[in-house]
């Protein structure tokens, strides 16, 4: 019999259809130092993980026992892919089970930012029954997201997942990404109607410079895409999310962005220094903020788990 170790853990539908495929498959979490001797004492043919675990070259090196390695969800940069390719390993992904999840957790964010909530849910309870006309008058100068340009940066499956969203609401899309000049998007609706829309791809500078909130759909970068620099060019007022990786925004250029106004609000669900954020970012009064909880819907784990057992019995059946 196969074994399989989710160490990250795995939906329910995705251990079930495994177990009917005849697999054994374990959900103990196993602290990173005591990956590899557990692999090789169990004899762990599949190894699965979300972003907690790490998989470099040496638990490669020292695992001989493994023939898959799964990511639940897109990013793999916590896997040394391309070596353990080299070593004859399939490893697999699912690119598309969470976008929907991430662009809704974008909205969530956008929505918050232009009507105040991240603040007003900070001092309702702090001072909702004595200051109450105060705090009203505080967050009564909110704005619509209808008839506002939104730009993605980085135009995959989640930037248009996003885009679908936004052009739902009445939103205008400027979308840039370095690998696609137009795509066609399908925007589907309860009754069994669609629309299709085809967005032509702009250049960096034009999303940076006319979109009035920036959403950043990107993959892990080795520096930072937005400094102070772009920040500059920025409408004043932009509000921006960042939904992707920690690191593709320089966070302190960030904070002065925030603190001058330049910036009136982010909405942060991925950070630098993940899993210990900056203070000064987590104390900032205009930053909404989630712990990294993008893909983190029931739906979206049901179609990682269910997608990742197709792909482990399809290579191994």
């Amino acid at each position: 019999m196969i074994n399989i170790l989710a160490n990250d853990g795995i939906s329910k539908s995705g251990i079930d259809k495994l177990k009917i495929s005849g697999f054994n498959i374990s959900t103990t979490t196993v602290a990173q130092e005591q990956l590899i001797n557990h692999i090789n004492s169990n004899k762990i043919e599949v190894l699965l993980v979300r972003s907690a675990t790490t998989i470099r070259k040496d638990l490669i090196d020292q695992c001989p026992s493994i023939k898959i390695i799964g990511r639940g969800g897109v990013g793999m940069d916590n896997i040394d892919v391309d070596y353990a390719k080299s070593k004859g390993i399939h490893v697999i992904n699912t690119p598309a089970a969470s976008s929907s999840s991430v662009a809704e957790l974008v909205f969530a964010h956008l929505y918050g930012g232009v009507r105040f909530l991240h603040q007003s849910n900070r001092n309702m309870p702090l001072e909702g029954d004595n200051n109450f006309k105060l705090l009203k008058k505080s967050y009564a100068k909110g704005v619509e997201l209808r008839d506002k340009t939104i730009g993605i940066i980085g135009f995959g499956r989640i930037g248009r997942e996003t885009a679908k969203i936004a052009l739902g609401i009445g939103m205008k899309i400027l979308a840039y990404d370095k690998f696609i000049k137009k795509t066609d998007i399908k925007l589907d609706f309860g009754n069994k109607k669609s629309i299709d829309f085809n967005i032509k791809t702009s250049s960096f500078s034009d999303v940076i410079k006319n979109s009035d909130f920036i959403s950043l759909h990107v993959p892990a970068q080795k520096k930072h895409i937005i400094n102070k620099k772009e920040f500059d060019l920025m409408k004043d007022g932009v509000g921006i999310i960042n939904a992707a990786r920690g690191g593709v925004i320089n966070e302190l250029d960030l904070l002065s962005a925030l603190d001058s106004g330049k910036v009136s609000f982010a909405g942060l669900d991925t950070f630098e220094n993940e899993p210990k954020p900056a203070i000064k970012l987590l104390m900032h009064s205009n930053v909404s903020l989630t712990p990294h909880i993008g893909a983190a819907t029931n739906e979206a784990q049901d179609r990682i788990g269910l997608e990742l057992a197709e792909q482990i019995i399809k290579i191994l059946k």
